[in-house]
């Protein structure tokens, strides 16, 4: 039984300040994730894209950011359990909650903090039946490190900004070659990233192929071949590398929609007071959490996070006053 004072599911950049601001309190925190390592979607989606809206970064990768709130969570000491899904509490007979995840490891603490994100992600998969065959052996749903993909003849598909950003990115001097497939005409990216998809298109530097879907893989141990469909043609077969299918991540809640908590389209209703839920003890913060007015900015929940451990120290210690200290006089005294 791991047992500390908050435990916090999610271990994405709200979830890592939270360890900060509960730290300068005297609060210790675990994270979980199910993820195998921290930084939530910035990590795990777009670790080498650049952030713009968070004060005093004029720009900022998304794994830089994480690797910065890694750094200021350090003196802190919060324990890790990753690669592990929070998949059930219990409430204890004096009011603590335990969590135990998906591998049966049990944390116990007073407090409860969701910073789930938008919760887990499943890729939108195309309905090729063996598409598992060649999933990370040439099929990748999302693009972790452009990189991997240097002289690689790399198929994307997809009509969004994701499609777009990475193909126009990848098309200029990374892969050898890249094959944009959407099965429209129109696209529903920035118009300034479909007029650059198609003047690189038109200039050679990529191949563009519309009202068209990948509907067969095939290779001899990892992807070497992919089946188009484009209307009103031949089936054309084009032998690459990697195929990516950009259409999206879907967020689910998963076990948490089963924790007795009042829920509205996917996001868990908080009290804008200290981001406490419905159930005494457990709060959320971040993107998965819910309000009138919510604005899904990180930002943003950097600010739940700091009155939501307000809130938490009230809990667990009902009889101290607790004082507002700030860090430019006091500093930053770790355990």
């Amino acid at each position: 039984m791991i047992e500390t004072d908050i435990i916090i599911i999610g271990a994405g950049p709200c979830g890592l300040f939270t360890v900060f601001e509960a730290g300068l309190l005297k609060l210790r925190c675990h994270l979980i994730d199910a993820l195998p390592q921290a930084g939530g979607q910035l990590t795990e989606i777009y670790p080498k894209k650049p952030i713009y809206d968070i004060p005093g970064f004029p720009e900022v990768l998304a794994g830089d950011l994480i690797n910065h709130l890694m750094d200021q969570a350090a003196p802190f000491k919060p324990g890790f359990t990753l690669g592990e899904r929070a998949e059930r509490f219990e409430k204890t007979e004096e009011g603590h909650f335990i969590v135990t995840t998906s591998r049966g490891t049990q944390h116990k603490a007073p407090i409860v903090a969701i910073a789930g994100g938008l919760g887990c992600f499943e890729p939108r998969k195309p309905p090729i039946a063996n598409i598992v065959d060649f999933e990370d052996k040439g099929i990748e749903y999302i693009v972790r490190d452009p990189e991997f993909y240097r002289g690689k003849r790399v198929v994307i598909s997809g009509g969004g900004d994701s499609a777009l950003d990475w193909s126009i990115f990848l098309a200029n001097g990374v892969a050898e070659h890249v094959t944009l497939i959407h099965r429209s005409t129109s696209f529903r990216g920035h118009l300034d990233s479909v007029q650059k998809v198609m003047d690189m298109s038109e200039s050679g530097a990529m191949r563009l192929i519309t009202n068209a879907e990948v509907v067969g893989v095939a290779g001899e141990g990892r992807l070497n071949s992919i089946t188009v469909n484009v209307d009103g043609q031949e089936p054309l077969q084009i032998e690459t590398d990697h195929w990516l299918p950009l259409f999206g991540l879907s967020p689910k809640l998963g076990p948490l929609s089963e924790w007795g908590l009042n829920i509205d389209k996917n996001s868990i209703e908080v009290n804008t007071f200290d981001y406490s839920t419905n159930v005494p003890g457990l709060y959320a913060i971040g993107d998965i959490n819910t309000y009138p007015g919510k604005l899904k900015l990180i930002l943003c929940g950097f600010h739940e996070a700091t009155l939501m451990v307000q809130s938490a120290f009230k809990r667990i210690y009902p009889n101290k006053n607790l004082v507002l200290k700030y860090t430019t006089v006091n500093g930053v005294n770790g355990f």
